[in-house]
This record gives structure tokens, sequence and C-alpha cells, in this order.
């Protein structure tokens, strides 16, 4: 069967310019430490540059995460019953999905679901996955959960779904926010349902602070685009010259911090949230977190949420993990 791909865009209730002033106002007034939410950091811009990421020799995690999924494709594909579709959260460019849907694809025709909040990546994964014979694209421009509620809404007769959460994007989410995410994914997904989770694992505090600092400052970029796409989107005036990109690694919660750093004192107004923002010189804006697991910990998450974890694999070049679960 020749593939057939189109993108699908949900309608989402509410103003997203407004949703996002909102959070902006919300996330640069509150006490202590200032935030902005991460999900922002992916317009079309911020989408681009994190592709680039990918590829950068420090930037480890993507290249795991391919080798895994090469490798173990048909062993993930073995254990699932037919007939599966496939919905991915936070799909971004799809391109490591390619082994999973080319490995179902030779046993049966397979309807993927890529699920995110970029419409530049759902794009760019029709892009990369939508000649693949036997694969049909839906794409949905919607919030995770939002969006896996809809592809539920669409299971056939018999159909069981395999839910897929790569890029250790679940390390995003405070640890018991993530344990939250896991319940509620497993609320949506019916028994025999499976879900594949990767997980970033704990390594060295130089290696990581790499990652999420490189020496090309591609990883700055993407930081300062959010206050860029603050002043392309909601009529801000922040001076990006005098903002410092910063990586830093919390030991007490295991996890990466990424924060923009003021390096003067200065006010940034913002029209569109109708806010003045003044900063103290060294203050900053906490805009990402990415907490690092160990093996045991992802088995237990998943367990904890109602699912059964049938089979790990981790690589051992960079430590990072794939478990797949079962919905119990």
């Amino acid at each position: 069967m020749a593939s057939t791909a189109r993108i699908y865009t949900h309608s989402v209730l509410g103003d997203a310019r407004a949703d996002f002033a909102e959070d902006v106002r919300a996330g640069l007034t509150k006490p202590g430490q200032k935030e902005l939410p991460s999900k922002y950091l992916y317009d079309e811009i911020g989408s681009a540059l994190f592709e680039v990421i990918t590829f950068l020799p420090e930037y480890g995690l993507s290249r795991a995460g391919g080798r895994l999924l090469k490798r173990h494709a048909e062993e993930i594909v073995n254990r699932l019953p037919s007939p599966v579709a496939v919905a991915e959260l936070g799909s971004g460019s799809g391109a490591k999905t390619r082994w999973i849907l080319e490995a179902l694809s030779r046993r049966q025709p397979v309807t993927y679901y890529p699920i995110d909040i970029s419409r530049t990546a759902l794009s760019r994964c029709w892009q990369e996955l939508g000649r693949i014979d036997s694969v049909s694209i839906v794409g949905f421009e919607r919030a995770y959960l939002d969006g896996l509620l809809d592809v539920s809404s669409r299971r056939k007769p018999g159909e069981r779904f395999l839910v897929l959460f790569l890029g250790s994007t679940i390390g995003n989410l405070d640890r018991e926010a993530g344990a939250r995410f896991m319940g509620e994914v497993r609320r949506i997904l019916h028994a025999g349902d499976a879900l594949l989770l990767a997980t970033d694992l704990e390594k060295s505090v130089s290696e990581l602070l790499l990652a999420y600092d490189d020496p090309a400052g591609v990883t700055a970029a993407f930081n300062r685009n959010l206050l860029a796409r603050i002043n392309r989107e909601l009529d801000g005036d922040f001076d990006l010259a005098s903002f410092q990109h910063e990586a830093r690694y919390n030991q007490q919660e295991r996890r990466i911090e990424m924060h923009l750093r003021s390096t003067r004192p200065q006010t940034a107004h913002i029209g569109a949230a109708a806010l003045d923002v003044t900063f103290e010189s060294g203050e900053t804006i906490w805009t990402e977190s990415s907490h690092k697991y160990r093996c045991e910990e992802a088995a237990e998450m998943g367990c904890s949420a109602g699912f059964r974890c049938e089979a790990q694999w981790v690589d051992a070049e960079w430590p990072y993990a794939q478990s797949l679960f079962l919905a119990a």
C-alpha cells in the first residue's frame, strides 16, 4: 500500500496569543524565581535550532535514542499485538520514529499520529516520514494529553495503540509531575496498549553541562530565542544581548536547569501582557529542566501508573534508557 499522509489540525479552544501572554505574565511575576514554560521554546525558529542541537557532538541524547531504536525496533514491534496504531507525544521531526514505523509496516498497514504543539515540527515530520510505504500520517497540533484523547477516540475495533514518548521529554517535568503525567496517559489507554518511554540517565556533571551549553553556542541561541519570540509575538522589548544563557546542575534534584541571566539592571516591557518586568543584575529566568533518572526509577514510575514494564534497553555509549510498558 502506498503511503498516504496528511496533517490534521484540531481547532484549539481559546486564543493561543492570549494564553502565551498569560503564561508569560504568570511566570515573570512569580515570587522568588522568575520562570517561563519550556513549551514556548519550540516556535518555528526554536524547533529549527533544536534540530541543530541534536547533531552537536556534545548532545548525545538524540543519537543514543536513535541507536536504541535502530537496534531494537524489530524486537519492540514483535512484543506488540496486531493491529497497532502509533501515537507520538512531542514528535518533533519524527526522524527516530522511522525505525518503529518501518518495522511495523512490514507486517501491517500503520496509522501514525504525531502530536506536537509546533506546526513546524508536524510539517517536518511529514517531510521525514511521509513516503514510508504502508504508513498513513495524521498529525495533531495539540498539547500531549489533549491530542492523545483525540487519537484514542479514533480507535478502530480490535486496534491497540503504541504511544511513543521519546527524547527523554518526561525529564522536563518534575518527578512528581512526571508520575502524574504517566498516570494520565494510562487512564486514556486501554489494557493491552503499550508505551515506549525514553529517559536520560545520570552521568557525569561535566558531560551534562557540555550537552546543555555547547561551545558553538547553539543551545544559547535556542534559549535566548524564547525572549525573541516574546518580542515578536507579544510586543516585547527584551534586549537579547543583555541576557546570558546558563546551564547549571541541581545535585539535590538531579536535573539540569537552563536559565537566562540578566547581565545588568534592566526593565522589559511586554505589551500583550500589559507588563513591565524589572531585573536585577545577575537575576535569572528559569526556562527548562531536564531531570536525569536511574533505570529502576523509570520502571517504578511506569508500574506505579498502572503499566507493566515489559522490557528495557540501555545505550552503553551515552547512558540512556528506553522502557516498553504494557497497560495492565
